[in-house]
């Protein structure tokens, strides 16, 4: 059968990881080439010295967390709101675990481990926890990014089950699953549209949901728009909101 969202892995240049290109390949079920396709609506990952992408016709989507340094050094980090969502509200000194349930690209869970967490993401789709993968290898070997993240760790599959073989209780778990698209905004951001293409929106809330809550964290956080339902219906025991963001603070 075609896999209707990789039509093959294109490895670039001299400074590429061969082998895990041909097992991407393999895992996809694709081949492993050397051109770009022809075709300008194709839909392949790219490897070459910069990393990996994925290609989407003309959107790319990779994971650069150098992007990110500006909002975490210089003093910015205090100003973004989820530090004020997940701020700890004692024990200093103590070493602090995150679990990302929903990781995507991420962003956030890179947030948190600038604060000082050790932060366990997961991630469910293929191709962005490939993205993901090869992001978590970059950036350790970054010497602007691998403070942060030597404190960040990947796992690929289903968050529920993920959650369900935790070996301790984490200080948080951060939920944000994919939320559908409002069309007004769809020429907003490039890379949000490649994501809705490639990820469905939420559809198992209350079983992710529950995970969590039986992974005994001190605090979950779920990030919606500020119009949106409560995940699971479930009514936070606070809310940290901005106009473009809404994190639900639920503590068990």
């Amino acid at each position: 059968m075609k896999n209707e969202m990789v039509d093959c892995v294109v490895i670039q240049g001299k400074k590429v990881d061969t082998d895990r290109a041909r097992r991407l390949a393999k895992e996809f079920g694709v081949e492993l080439v050397n051109e770009i396709p022809d075709d300008k609506w194709a839909k392949y990952f790219l490897m070459d010295k910069t990393g990996l992408s994925y290609f989407a016709g003309k959107q790319e989507l990779k994971v650069d967390w150098n992007n990110m340094l500006s909002r975490v050094t210089g003093g910015h980090l205090q100003h973004e709101i989820l530090m004020k969502a997940a701020k700890p509200e004692s024990d200093e000194g103590v070493k602090l675990r995150a679990v990302d349930a929903t990781a995507g690209l991420g962003e956030d869970a890179f947030i948190l481990a600038a604060m000082g967490y050790e932060v366990e993401m997961f991630e469910h789709n293929s191709i962005t926890a490939a993205l993901l993968h090869d992001g978590v290898i970059r950036a350790r070997n970054d010497s602007k990014l691998q403070d942060i993240a030597r404190r960040m760790t990947f796992n690929s599959g289903e968050s529920k089950e993920l959650l369900r073989g935790l070996s301790y209780n984490p200080d948080i778990i951060y939920l944000d699953p994919m939320y559908p698209e409002k069309k007004k905004k769809a020429e907003s951001k490039k890379k949000m549209q490649i994501l809705h293409q490639i990820e469905a929106p939420c559809s198992d809330e209350i079983e992710l949901m529950e995970a969590a809550m039986k992974s005994k964290p001190r605090k979950i956080i779920v990030k919606r728009p500020p119009e949106a339902d409560f995940l699971a219906g479930i009514t936070p025991t606070y809310s940290v909101t901005r106009k473009a963001v809404r994190y639900d603070c639920i503590v068990p």
